[in-house]
């Protein structure tokens, strides 16, 4: 074996070592999968799913609790998707999977206007459709492909465009509590994804829908933390952290944290100040101010 082919080995072996610590350490942090668990892998047929699957392949060999792996596409009917390429691929390693065949295609494709971010209507169809699945299949936990560097841009979206702090949990129970949904990639960057994929040469299939549009928000987002990153190498790392370090009393969340009571002689439940204050009331400050302002 030549020195360049040895290196080369040797930095895939720690590539995946360092996949598997990290998403092992997610799967422990969050106690992601319990003994006798069901697992519905969501495979699209993307990089960060199909490294999914791999590891948590991996990981079950030697995992201290005994689950079961199921892959599950949807297949929805995008023109010219390979409908061939996921089941000979999932059928040449053995693993279990169903295909579900739902039109949610042409239903985005009619409802968003050309040019229009399709995302939010595809992933609620998307949803919606696996939610169904799983729950006649009898999975206990849903697995879904969304690494770190989706957390964090899923902060700043929600930060920049919809006033709130809020991220993509690494696991979560859905609305009507059926389903709990984790995410085994949460500690993983992109970048290594990406490399150990190219690595193992999967049969990637592109998506047409979402992620090629231009005008997309998230790829500004995205555009943005690469520079960052670039720029100041961790910073990235160190927005992730701070999301699994948070002090609510430093914030201004009075859900969160009750700053009315915080060295209160009251019982925290403060007067009315906008007693008489009503917008539109003119303020005994105006005449003085004029005055002075002349």
């Amino acid at each position: 074996m030549t020195v360049p082919v040895r290196k080369q080995q040797l930095n895939c072996n720690k590539l995946h070592k360092r996949l598997r610590r990290n998403v092992g350490r997610a799967i422990q942090d969050l106690n992601m999968i319990e003994e006798g668990d069901r697992v519905m892998v969501c495979l699209s047929g993307g990089k960060d799913s199909f490294v999914m699957l791999d590891i948590l392949r991996n990981l079950q060999l030697r995992a201290p609790v005994r689950f079961e792996l199921v892959a599950v596409n949807l297949d929805q009917k995008q023109p010219g998707f390979p409908e061939h390429v996921l089941p000979d691929y999932l059928r040449s390693i053995d693993v279990p999977f169903h295909i579900i065949e739902q039109d949610t295609y042409s239903v985005v494709k009619r409802v968003i206007p050309e040019g229009k971010t399709t995302c939010g209507l595809c992933s609620r169809l998307r949803r919606g459709v696996l939610y169904t699945f799983a729950a006649e299949q009898g999975m206990s936990k849903i697995a879904l492909g969304h690494h770190r560097d989706d957390i964090v841009e899923t902060l700043f979206l929600n930060l920049f465009h919809g006033g709130k702090l809020k991220a993509m949990p690494p696991k979560l129970l859905s609305d009507d509590g059926r389903h709990v949904v984790i995410r085994p990639l949460a500690y993983c960057k992109e970048s290594d994804l990406a490399a150990y994929a190219e690595i193992r040469q999967f049969p990637i299939i592109p998506c047409n829908l979402c992620g090629s549009q231009p005008n997309l928000q998230r790829q500004a987002i995205k555009a943005m933390l690469r520079q960052w990153d670039r720029q100041f190498p961790g910073r990235v790392e160190n927005i992730f952290a701070a999301l699994q370090n948070v002090a609510p009393s430093h914030l201004a969340d009075t859900a969160l944290f009750d700053f009315a009571k915080l060295g209160a002689r009251n019982d925290g439940r403060a007067p009315d100040w906008l007693i008489g204050g009503h917008e539109d009331e003119e303020s005994p400050l105006v005449e003085p101010l004029q005055a002075w302002l002349s």
